[in-house]
């Protein structure tokens, strides 16, 4: 799966699959041969995307090219759009782990800044990471689909965020934890897009730290 793009909704680096506990051969196998018809059905897409564009590109060409039936692909995507964005929710689950690292004292946005790091969100080329980045920012229906991540991330660290703030974690009445998240994945996505403007000469890093100080007023 291209991980490069996914910076622009909070992305990390993929992960192994991890089982808890003894995974049988027969359940290994079968995990194996459905991350590499994934795995190969979002390589024939995402050429399909950068040849042509997303909105040029139908879910039906897309199974023509892959070689599967429409049925299979739904077995893998919800939308179109998942094809780019879709792992996003397993990624959400990595920088929640992440956070939970940090020790609590380190205040909320010192934190956030933390996981970005650990989960390599800053990492990107100037290569094709700036095409799909192009692609994305410039395509309604995935900047849509975007911020349906961004609340799935919202929701998954929301918690550890009240907690370091001293809150309990499903203390729903004080806005300030949200809004801090909010701020944080809405300095992310700026920096992106000034990067993007930049022709990927920019820093990401230091884009995003400039965002966050505008915000916080420093």
């Amino acid at each position: 799966m291209p991980e490069p793009y996914a910076w622009l909704a909070l992305g990390v680096k993929l992960s192994s699959m991890r089982y808890a506990g003894q995974v049988s051969t027969e359940s290994s196998l079968w995990e194996r041969s459905r991350q590499a018809a994934y795995e190969e059905i979002t390589s024939v897409a995402m050429q399909l995307f950068l040849d042509q564009g997303f909105e040029q590109t139908t879910i039906d060409q897309i199974v023509s090219t892959a070689g599967i039936s429409r049925r299979s692909f739904f077995r893998y995507f919800g939308t179109k759009e998942d094809i780019v964005l879709g792992d996003l929710a397993k990624q959400g689950e990595l920088a929640r782990e992440a956070l939970e690292r940090i020790p609590p004292d380190v205040a909320p946005w010192d934190a956030l800044r933390q996981v970005l790091g650990d989960v390599d969100a800053f990492t990107v080329d100037s290569g094709k990471t700036l095409t799909i980045a192009r692609m994305m920012y410039g395509t309604p229906s995935l900047r849509a689909r975007s911020i349906e991540k961004h609340l799935h991330w919202q929701a998954l660290l929301l918690p550890g965020i009240r907690r370091r703030m001293g809150l309990p974690a499903d203390d729903t009445a004080n806005p300030a934890p949200a809004a801090i998240l909010a701020s944080a994945i809405a300095c992310l996505d700026a920096a992106g897009e000034v990067w993007v403007e930049s022709g990927g000469k920019a820093d990401l890093a230091t884009l995003y730290d400039q965002a966050v100080a505008a915000v916080r007023g420093a």
